[in-house]
């Protein structure tokens, strides 16, 4: 039996070849606010406010240290170019893995993570992006895309 995938699509598990439905939770495929919800991770933060108020907190974080990371300046200059290169490597490499995080958690649809990640980006602009608000011309160690 071939599974039906609409606007509300059920959860469910392929299984041997055969489909089975595990649980009747609807997962939203337009914006939604409330706090119960599953953002990342199976069951987090569920259906408790404080878990929920935490994972705006971590999005938001997140969110400020991807923007952090594009504009770091850690690498000194007169730095071996091998041992850079891999730290820059090593840099992106967490970079996207941490960008992609941020990408599912908005995933989930809900209208207050989808808020804590712009914000997150923003306030993160604000305080490393913000050329303005630096006295030196220090490039970033990762090139913009």
């Amino acid at each position: 039996m071939m599974p039906h995938f609409g606007a509300n699509t059920q959860t469910s598990a392929w299984t041997t070849g055969s489909f089975h439905d595990h649980h009747k939770a609807t997962t939203h495929m337009t914006f939604f606010w409330g706090h119960k919800t599953k953002i990342l991770f199976n069951c987090w933060p569920g259906s408790s406010s404080g878990m929920y108020a935490l994972a705006l907190i971590f999005v938001f974080t997140l969110s400020l240290i991807v923007e952090w990371f594009k504009y770091c300046s850690i690498i000194k200059p007169g730095t071996n170019k091998v041992a850079a290169g891999f730290f820059r490597t090593g840099m992106r490499t967490l970079l996207s893995g941490l960008s992609y995080m941020v990408m599912l958690a908005v995933m989930s649809f809900n209208g207050g993570i989808f808020l804590a990640a712009v914000g997150g980006h923003a306030v993160g602009f604000v305080f490393f992006g913000n050329r303005i608000s630096k006295n030196s011309e220090k490039k970033p160690d990762l090139p913009s895309h």
